[in-house]
């Protein structure tokens, strides 16, 4: 997916790029309105920030609007209602508050891209993500269960185990993993990281092993069902 980032902070839109290109998205990235106004390429959706230093970043937003239908996810450090209000009313699709997160700003766009998609009558709605017999995960609630239960997760616990769960069996890094469910400019120390995990192996024991490679990060494999392979050999 092509991202159009209009950012003028550049360690914000270097984290931002960095994070996003990890995620195999494709960014390009100009620091002002005019820039973001001239750009000739092709993109599928624009992150826009509101405080440029050639023009407020609502005046872009709106020509961009007039323009095409593109998605529009307005990120800034104005907090104000009444900015939000406007930005949605002149055509954005979504707003961020900065401070954020890689992950957050990825959700956004996953999110607002589903919005845009066309829906046909003959696609099943999507429900929760199964892992193996036993855990589930309703990413558009927000809930998890566990042998049908609902299990009790405090919300960086469920951003963690969310962001593990994408890819089960791959390894990732702990810089990927604060970037990616703290916060892209975390500096501090990362056992926050090792106490979330230790509280998923507690709730979700059974059901998945989160492994932890030494000076690396960690990988989520999920526990499949001995009974399993016997029933698929057997048909």
């Amino acid at each position: 997916m092509r991202v159009l980032l209009v950012e003028d902070d550049e360690p914000v839109a270097e984290s931002l790029r960095r994070g996003l290109l990890r995620y195999g998205f494709e960014v390009e990235w100009v620091t002002t309105g005019g820039a973001a106004l001239s750009y000739q390429g092709p993109y599928d959706v624009v992150l826009l920030d509101l405080g440029l230093p050639d023009t407020d970043g609502l005046d872009v937003c709106k020509v961009l609007r007039d323009r095409s239908a593109v998605p529009i996810i307005v990120i800034s450090a104005r907090s104000d209602e009444t900015d939000r209000v406007v930005g949605l009313e002149l055509g954005a699709d979504d707003y961020v508050s900065k401070p954020f997160g890689v992950r957050e700003v990825i959700a956004r766009i996953r999110a607002v891209m589903r919005r845009i998609q066309p829906r046909t009558t003959d696609v099943p709605a999507v429900g929760p993500d199964r892992y193996g017999s036993r855990l589930t995960i309703d990413r558009k609630a927000a809930r998890v269960h566990l042998d049908g239960t609902e299990v009790g997760l405090a919300p960086k616990e469920y951003d963690l185990l969310a962001f593990l769960a994408e890819e089960p069996g791959a390894l990732m890094s702990r810089e990927q993993i604060m970037e990616a469910v703290w916060d892209a400019n975390w500096f501090g120390p990362t056992k926050t990281l090792d106490v979330h995990v230790a509280a998923l192996r507690r709730k979700l024991a059974g059901a998945i092993t989160i492994e932890a490679v030494r000076g690396v990060g960690f990988r989520l494999i999920v526990t499949e069902d001995a009974g399993t392979d016997k029933d698929s050999s057997a048909s």
